[in-house]
This record gives structure tokens, C-alpha cells and sequence, in this order.
């Protein structure tokens, strides 16, 4: 057995499995699309936005060596002249969003903001993937139906159930 200094919490964020309750809920790494397109600094943007387009995708993430996110390129970021560099045309240090957070308070903060898209990264800023508004807000409706407490029986004495509660008459 090994005990997680840094919390559950933290170990949450960081995107690592879960058990219990917390593992059948919606979060931001369930709904992240894993496959989305990722750049270097270094690359030209012509390049970049060629394979980006011919992915079906209109966004990609700056990342470095270690994947950590650097910037984002949405639409209009990949729509500026090829004689710019992918520094000069990212969105520097985006907003991100953290595994572990639910998918309702994801769509809603996508939604105030006006974000069609938002990357989700580890607590050390690396990269777990894209959330996309369309599938997000989709996601956050649907509602778990909450489980119902089950009554269990009372155990009397010499061994016999009977129920918790006795109606009075």
C-alpha cells in the first residue's frame, strides 16, 4: 500500500484513475478528445494549418517536448499569413481546465465565456486533451438519475429480519 501525499485532490487533477462514486461522473478528461492536432513552436504555420485542416479540426495545441501547453490555435489564429511564426499567432498560456472538474460546471464556464473550445491539462500543465463546446454541452444535460437509499433490514434478537421501520396503526 502506498499513501498519495499530495491528496486525493491532486491525484484527481492529475488525471490518474479513480474508484467509487466519483469514477461514473462525467469530467473534463471523459468528455477531452484525446486525438486532437498538437504543434511545436518551431513549426511553420503553413504547415501546421494544412495538417490541422486536412484532420477536420479547426484548433490546435502548442505544446514543448514534454507536452506541456504553451498556447492554442483556434480558427482565426490559423487563418493569419503563412509568414507567421506559431509564437506570434497562438493564444499564449490558455485558460485550462483540470481532469477531475464536472462536465455540467465545465459547460457552463465554456458557455459564459463564449468558448468553443478549452484544453484540459494535468496540474503540471500537460496536456490530456481538447474539450470541444458542441460535445461538451451535449454531455452536461444529461443527468444521472441519484441512487434511492435502500432500507435495509434490522437484525433482532435470536437471529430473525424484520423491517427498519414498524408502521403504527
Amino acid at each position: 500500500m502506498y499513501e498519495y501525499g499530495a491528496g486525493k485532490s491532486d491525484w484527481m487533477a492529475a488525471g490518474l484513475p479513480i474508484e467509487g462514486e466519483a469514477a461514473s461522473r462525467s469530467t473534463a478528461a471523459t468528455v477531452a478528445r484525446r486525438d486532437v492536432p498538437t504543434c511545436r513552436l518551431e513549426e511553420s504555420l503553413r504547415d501546421v494549418r494544412a495538417r490541422v485542416r486536412a484532420a477536420g479540426w479547426d484548433a490546435c495545441v502548442v505544446i514543448n517536448e514534454a507536452r506541456i501547453v504553451m498556447g492554442l490555435l483556434r480558427a482565426a489564429e490559423l487563418g493569419r499569413g503563412d509568414d507567421v511564426t506559431i509564437e506570434a499567432a497562438m493564444r499564449p498560456g490558455p485558460s485550462t481546465l483540470r481532469p477531475n472538474i464536472e462536465i455540467a460546471e465545465v459547460a457552463a464556464f465554456m458557455a459564459e465565456h463564449d468558448l468553443p473550445n478549452m484544453p484540459v491539462t494535468t496540474a503540471w500543465g500537460e496536456l490530456v486533451g481538447l474539450l470541444l463546446r458542441e460535445e461538451v454541452e451535449p454531455t452536461a444535460g444529461r443527468r444521472r438519475r441519484p441512487r434511492r437509499a435502500r432500507k435495509r433490514p434490522v437484525r433482532a434478537r435470536g437471529g430473525s429480519r424484520r423491517p427498519a421501520r414498524r408502521r403504527r396503526r
